[in-house]
């Protein structure tokens, strides 16, 4: 995947808002509120552009495609031959590779099984490419436990302390500072699974927000890198 130019997903932060707004924010436990946070870093574990405050009901795609689309978000589209590494939750787009759909994906499901099909060959690939950014923010949910526990601040304060620890983070690993939590996370794999994923099920991710030019371009790469990991085992 030589064209990957980042990974690309999104994270839930603690969040205080007022009673009128909580029904928006509240996670799937009916709980806590959080805010959706949409990231992108680089192989290095630095973030290359964030973007928070959204409520945690939105689904990844929605929060992607109206940050993407707005001129004041300042998104980093990817150069025309490169693409963003990100998960199913995102429409396999021109500057965005998803996985296969309906195929493994998650490394836990791959840690006792052995990839047989070209597609779990991609998605295992994928998947550990795209580990890094659950690698970055697992260091800036360790280093920052303000982020679990938001005081009462009014909500645009909150946001700016979110963007501030995101800052602290990429302060950290720019100057090479020896630090023990990227030490400790740059070795290690984050495990998740698809039930500790961002996002609801309100969008409908069939790429239509990108035009059908766009995804076909897509599906047809996914498949030649698909095609390239079997025939170089």
């Amino acid at each position: 995947m030589n064209g990957a130019f980042g990974a690309l997903d999104g994270t839930l932060i603690h969040a205080v808002v007022p009673a009128s707004h909580q029904t928006a924010y509240r996670g799937r436990g009916g709980g806590r509120c959080y805010q959706n946070v949409l990231a992108i870093c680089d192989f290095n574990m630095m973030f290359t552009f964030v973007w928070a405050g959204w409520e945690s009901i939105a689904h990844d795609s929605r929060v992607l495609t109206e940050v993407a689309f707005n001129p004041n978000s300042g998104f980093p589209f990817p150069p025309e031959d490169k693409y963003y590494i990100c998960d199913a939750a995102y429409s396999n787009a021109h500057g965005f590779l998803a996985p296969y759909r309906n195929t493994r994906y998650w490394l836990a499901d791959y840690r006792c099984r052995r990839v047989l099909t070209k597609e779990e060959k991609f998605n295992h690939a994928h998947a550990q490419l795209r580990n890094v950014i659950e690698r970055a923010y697992g260091v800036l949910k360790a280093r920052f436990p303000i982020l679990k526990q938001l005081a009462s601040f009014p909500f645009t304060k909150q946001r700016n302390v979110v963007i501030a620890c995101f800052a602290i983070h990429n302060f950290i690993r720019k100057c090479n500072i020896q630090d023990q939590l990227f030490m400790e996370y740059n070795e290690g794999t984050i495990f998740t699974n698809e039930e500790e994923h961002v996002g609801g099920g309100e969008t409908k991710l069939d790429g239509s927000q990108w035009g059908a030019n766009s995804t076909n371009y897509m599906a047809t790469l996914r498949d030649q890198i698909a095609n390239g990991l079997v025939s170089n085992v």
